[in-house]
């Protein structure tokens, strides 16, 4: 018997597989540039926009997939492995593939056959060691496992030559050149080579190889009329931006240094020694690199925003709030004060731009002095609690409303020689039914 458990338990953790838990990054800059990489793709594919999204995620391996509905998953290490916004369009155009053929709705014609050959092998193993043939019986669990597994993998390579294959033709139509894709097939290849490909058999991989892959797009990406595009220049440097941001997000901090060393002074360096001295506790060094993305371009919001959530994280709340915009389109250099939270209808009544009593409707023509430009996280943190609260404040006072009205009607209940819950007794074979009816005889009709 403890064979047999023993047996089966190994069938079951060789078919089954470890998850890991992965993490969404929420960044404006770079979903700003995955809205740009994806839309005419998107469009290509017959797909909305607005329901398509690519979703970045914290995992340092290069992989990208769906799971149902209409969102590309990128992981983090996908963008650090990619040397231009051309790369990961590929990638993402092949996941749209996956999308528009319907392979998540369809993946049980995969799974299905693969999974009665399993449970067909459990039985008969299992028949085999219960009539005392345990070798003959585990033989038996591990051929129908490996042929069910073999079942499963080839129709997962057809599935994703089928999603390269549409995802060559969503780049010629969005006119998007392919060398993207076949350079990113060609990293993969040569980290095949690195692994040995000899120790690599093809039979059991969810993927065709790459090599196998970079022949077989080749000739279809080469003869678009985009294949000699140029890329969008706007499009690479925002690439190059939130890869050195993301760069000193996710990477060790040791790591982003020794890719960006405090000698390398441009955008990206101090885009990535940023948050990368920050998360080190060093933050008079942070302030530096923030305070020289600011210098060389003081209107970015990005720019802004990364050194108004340092500031934030670091404890300075007030200090991460942006001044008032001057009237020539530039931001004010003296810091932020309290006075800046406060609300306007409050600060224009003490300065005598509004009356008391007046809230402001019937003066909308007035012209106002104008909001200061807040980040985001400092507004999150400086408001989201006293939303939070007024919020509880509204349900309890639902709440305690409901529970009034309910004593209420209860006691004009017991008054009249009623149950209190008569009235709106719930009958599962019918429905809400009227109480009274039934105690005066007459047939209770359904509400």
């Amino acid at each position: 018997m403890k064979r047999l458990v023993a047996a089966a338990a190994t069938a079951l953790l060789l078919w089954t597989t470890p998850l890991q838990a992965q993490s969404i990054l929420r960044d404006a800059e770079t979903e700003t540039m995955f809205a740009e990489m994806s839309n005419p793709l998107i469009k290509a594919a017959g797909l909305s926009t607005r329901d398509v999204k690519v979703v970045l995620i914290n995992d340092e391996s290069i992989n990208a997939f769906v799971a149902g509905g209409q969102t590309v998953y990128v992981h983090s290490g996908l963008i650090q492995a990619a040397d231009n916004a051309n790369e990961v369009q590929g990638v993402i155009a092949h996941e749209l593939g996956h999308i528009a053929d319907g392979h998540v709705v369809l993946a049980d014609r995969g799974t299905k056959p693969a999974m009665g050959m399993y449970l067909l092998s459990m039985v008969l193993g299992l028949a085999a060691m219960a009539a005392g043939s345990g070798e003959a019986g585990a033989g038996i669990m591990a051929a129908g496992q490996q042929a069910a597994m073999g079942t499963y993998l080839s129709f997962s390579r057809v599935q994703e030559s089928t999603a390269d294959a549409t995802g060559a033709k969503f780049l010629r139509e969005a006119n998007i050149s392919g060398r993207g894709m076949l350079s990113f097939f060609k990293k993969l290849q040569q980290q095949e080579y690195r692994f040995g490909t000899a120790n690599i058999d093809p039979f059991m991989q969810s993927h065709p190889l790459s090599g196998e892959r970079v022949a077989t797009l080749t000739a279809d990406l080469q003869a678009s009329p985009a294949w000699a595009n140029k890329p969008d220049a706007a499009l690479e440097e925002r690439f190059r931006r939130v890869k050195a941001k993301l760069a000193g997000y996710v990477m060790p901090a040791d790591q982003t240094l020794q890719a960006f060393p405090p000698s390398n002074q441009s955008i990206y360096a101090h885009y990535a020694r940023a948050y990368a001295y920050h998360k080190s506790g060093y933050p008079e060094k942070a302030d530096a690199e923030a305070n020289a993305l600011v210098k060389a371009e003081p209107t970015d919001p990005y720019f802004l925003e990364i050194k108004g959530q340092i500031l934030l994280e670091a404890g300075k709340p007030v200090d991460s709030l942006v001044p008032p915009a001057r009237s020539h389109g530039g931001l004010a250099q003296q810091p932020a004060d309290r006075h800046h939270l406060r609300p306007r209808a409050d600060r224009d009544r003490e300065q005598g731009e509004l009356p008391r009593g007046d809230q402001g409707p019937a003066h909308r023509g007035r012209p106002r002095r104008p909001e200061p430009v807040r980040l985001d996280a400092a507004r999150h943190s400086l408001r989201a609690d006293r939303r939070y609260r007024a919020r509880r404040a509204r349900h309890r006072r639902a709440r305690e409303h409901g529970r009034r009205h309910a004593d209420r009607v209860g006691e004009r209940a017991i008054c009249a020689g009623e149950h209190p819950g008569e009235h709106h007794r719930l009958d599962p074979r019918a429905g809400y039914r009227d109480g009274r009816a039934e105690r005066d005889g007459r047939q209770p009709q359904a509400v």
